[in-house]
């Protein structure tokens, strides 16, 4: 390794865990609305030094794409920040939520692809983590654009209950969980596209069960999913600071779930398990309650 190599390397881990003290001094100033700003400010600084830093200790084949990607992503962004009302504020944190599954998913299959590409033996504890982030973040994705459809109305907000939906989680799950011990054995492609439709599929019926009026818990627990995901995407790629802001965020958002689940009474344990909402007997009060 050369001089400049080494440089870069030992640069970057010093800025790292530069970014993750300002990510944890960050996260303890959002505890409180009058210190919220400065931890809004220190996190996104944690982050832009975090980005920088993996960029510059890695060799870069387009510069190009990457200045478009910070384009695009800091307009959306700075767009959704300035124009979004205050209570359309949980479908953009749903939306972000759901953006954070999809990019470990997409992050996952990049790796997949580039390691079957070299024809390399890809190690189990790799493809472990690349069967997390595509599951949990699969599965955050499409349950995030679910909680988002119910908050804007573009999905009805009523629980959408499904005869046999039990069974069908229960098939999905078991699939999943076999599908990802067979790519522990035999890494395919494949097979980690069939687990990552499960996943999706899954992510669906676990949150259109549940009402409208509900979905707040709903969208922190899927932050902590993101979070979940996105530092199973550090683990496959092996950064560091990208398994702390997971780390973070998806304890983070597990704490906020279970403060909010006991204020409104709730198992955390039913909600993790897409039981969180209204049962069969009180879907069918509500609608003779309606016909009358």
């Amino acid at each position: 390794m050369s001089t400049e190599a080494l440089f870069n390397l030992n640069a970057a881990g010093i800025a790292y865990i530069v970014s993750a003290i300002l990510f944890i001094l960050g996260l303890k100033r959002l505890g409180s609305p009058a210190t919220a700003r400065t931890g809004n400010r220190l996190s996104a600084l944690a982050m832009l030094l975090a980005v920088l830093a993996t960029v510059f200790s890695n060799d870069i084949a387009s510069w190009e794409w990457i200045l478009v990607g910070v384009i695009i992503g800091s307009g959306i962004g700075a767009y959704s920040a300035r124009k979004v009302q205050m209570t359309s504020m949980p479908q953009l944190v749903a939306i972000f939520n759901g953006l954070g599954g999809a990019t470990s998913a997409v992050v996952a299959a990049g790796e997949l692809i580039r390691l079957i590409d070299l024809d390399e033996l890809i190690p189990q504890d790799v493809s472990i983590t690349i069967m997390a982030s595509v599951i949990v973040g699969g599965a955050t994705l499409s349950g995030s654009l679910i909680a988002y459809g119910k908050l804007q109305g573009v999905v009805p907000t009523r629980p959408l209950l499904l005869p046999i939906r039990h069974v069908i989680n229960i098939v999905l799950l078991l699939g999943m969980i076999a599908s990802s011990a067979w790519f522990v054995i035999d890494p395919s492609t494949s097979t980690f596209l069939t687990a990552a439709i499960m996943a999706v599929a899954l992510g669906i019926l676990i949150v259109i069960p549940i009402g409208g009026a509900d979905m707040p818990v709903v969208i922190a627990l899927l932050n902590s999913y993101s979070g979940i995901a996105g530092a199973a995407t550090g683990f496959v790629l092996g950064n560091n600071i990208l398994i702390i802001a997971g780390s973070l965020v998806g304890a983070s958002g597990l704490i906020l779930t279970r403060i909010m689940t006991k204020a409104m009474n709730r198992s955390l344990v039913n909600v993790m398990l897409g039981g969180f909402g209204v049962d069969d007997s009180t879907m069918g009060h509500l609608e003779m309650t309606s016909v009358r």
